[in-house]
Order: C-alpha cells, then sequence, then structure tokens
C-alpha cells in the first residue's frame, strides 16, 4: 500500500511497552491536556496503553518534555502538516509501525471520558474492529452540549452516516475510538492518502469500516463541555460549514478508493 505520511519528527521518553496505543492529536490545548493526561495517569492507562501525542505546532507549553514524563506519555510526533486527519495518518502510521494490536483515539480537549481506555481495549480484544464511543447511546452522558450541535449530529450526521455504513450510528462526532491495527492497514479502507487532512477521514472510516463486513460496536461514554467560558472547540462557522460538505462528500462515496 501506498501511503501519504505528512512530515513529522519524532521525540520518544520511554521505550514500546503495551500492544495498545493511544494517539492524541494536541494543538496549544493548555491545561485541557495537561488534565486529560493526568486522568489517564490517575487510572495507570500507561500499564496498559503507550500514550503518543500527535503534536500539530503547539506553543503554549502545554506539553513540556517534563511534564510528559511525568505522566508517563511515550513519545510525540511533531508535524507542520495543520488537520486532524493528517495527524491521525501520522498517528495510525506509528502504530502500525511499531507493530501495536490495537490503537485507540481521542480528542485532547479533556471533554471525555479517558478513564474507560480499558473497556475499549476489552470490546477489542473479544474480537470487535471498530469501537465507537457515544454520548447519546444508552448508558451515555453529556453535558452543555451546544443546542445546535446536539441537533445537527441526532438529526444530521448520525441518521446520514448509518444508512450509508449499514451501522445504526447513535454517534457520529466523538472521536474517542477504538480500532484493530488490522483494518488499518486494509487497502479496501485505503486511509494513507493525502485526501485526508481534517476531519473527513473521521466520518469515512465510520461509513466504510462496517461497509467492508468489520465488527463493530458502540459503547456509552461521557463528553462534558465546561459549563461557562467559551465552547471548547477549534471549529468554527467555516468549518461547521465544511464539515456538512465533507459529510455529504462522504455519503456519496466521494472519498471511496478508485477502483
Amino acid at each position: 500500500m501506498k501511503k501519504d505520511i505528512p512530515k513529522y519528527s519524532y521525540k520518544e521518553f520511554f521505550e514500546k511497552k503495551n500492544d495498545t496505543i493511544l494517539i492524541i492529536p494536541v494543538w496549544n490545548e493548555g491545561e485541557r491536556i495537561q488534565k486529560e493526561l493526568k486522568r489517564l495517569y490517575s487510572v495507570s492507562a500507561y500499564t496498559f496503553l503507550d500514550i503518543i501525542l500527535l503534536d500539530g505546532g503547539t506553543t503554549d507549553n502545554s506539553i513540556n518534555d517534563d511534564f510528559l514524563k511525568e505522566v508517563h506519555v511515550r513519545g510525540v510526533c511533531s508535524t507542520t502538516a495543520k488537520g486532524q486527519g493528517s495527524s491521525y495518518r501520522i498517528g495510525f502510521n506509528k502504530a502500525i509501525e511499531d507493530d501495536y494490536k490495537y490503537c485507540l483515539t481521542v480528542d485532547g480537549n479533556n471533554k471525555d471520558s479517558v478513564e474507560q481506555v480499558e473497556e475499549f481495549i476489552k470490546l477489542l480484544k473479544n474480537g470487535y474492529d471498530f469501537v465507537q464511543g457515544s454520548r447519546f447511546m444508552k448508558g451515555g452522558y453529556h453535558e452543555n452540549t451546544p443546542k445546535a450541535r446536539e441537533i445537527a449530529i441526532k438529526y444530521f450526521s448520525n441518521p446520514l452516516l448509518s444508512v450509508v455504513s449499514g451501522f445504526k450510528y447513535t454517534e457520529t462526532m466523538s472521536a474517542f475510538r477504538g480500532f484493530n491495527v488490522d483494518i488499518l492497514k486494509d487497502e479496501r479502507l485505503n486511509i494513507f492518502r493525502d485526501i485526508f487532512k481534517t476531519w473527513e477521514l473521521q466520518w469515512y472510516m465510520a461509513t466504510r469500516i462496517p461497509k467492508l463486513g468489520y465488527k463493530v460496536i458502540e459503547i456509552p461514554q461521557s463528553r462534558i463541555y465546561p459549563a461557562t467560558g467559551p465552547i471548547v472547540t477549534k471549529i468554527n462557522w467555516m468549518g461547521n460549514f465544511r464539515i456538512i460538505i465533507q459529510l455529504l462528500k462522504v455519503a456519496i462515496g466521494y472519498y471511496n478508493p478508485k477502483k
């Protein structure tokens, strides 16, 4: 498989120790990423998974080396390539190159219930290929979700991607996910293409993986926005417009590999 991987540098603090990797895209997340990493450390996540940060050019000193060593982050992949999709291509390639069996992803803004990482791993080890976290399914929880966003997810992206994928999703916007690394190598999925730069990779994988016959499941998660202050997101109004366009492109098969 030909791979288009953005250029990056890698700084390692610890050697590979586990069969699962957790990759977290970050860019100037401030104390949000620090709180998230401390939460992972508090449940000794480093004893059963290796954490790699995918840094898109952080300048706020939130991921300084001393702190990352304290919370047992394995290493940092740094790139000038912008966008979630660019970071994920680097992270997924790292998962393959370092011979991990399972790969988890989560945002770095401290909104998700990261203490659940072991539950994701258990489902993967029990034979599921793709695990999607959901705040909206039974047992899930969300708080202070912007109303417009909640409506868009429940009545646009969820039904659209459910119909296209053949899997009934209750959540399509959470990046809290788990993958069997073998599916990341599948040429029929072909995720290592430069066409994936921002959020489109997330929705493409959610639709394409079920269609390829892989075993998919949702797991309840919590996703909590701060009660006060600005909404924790890097998606502005133009970003929301791009998301709609990308979702429609996913629906019509625009990102599917060309035969």
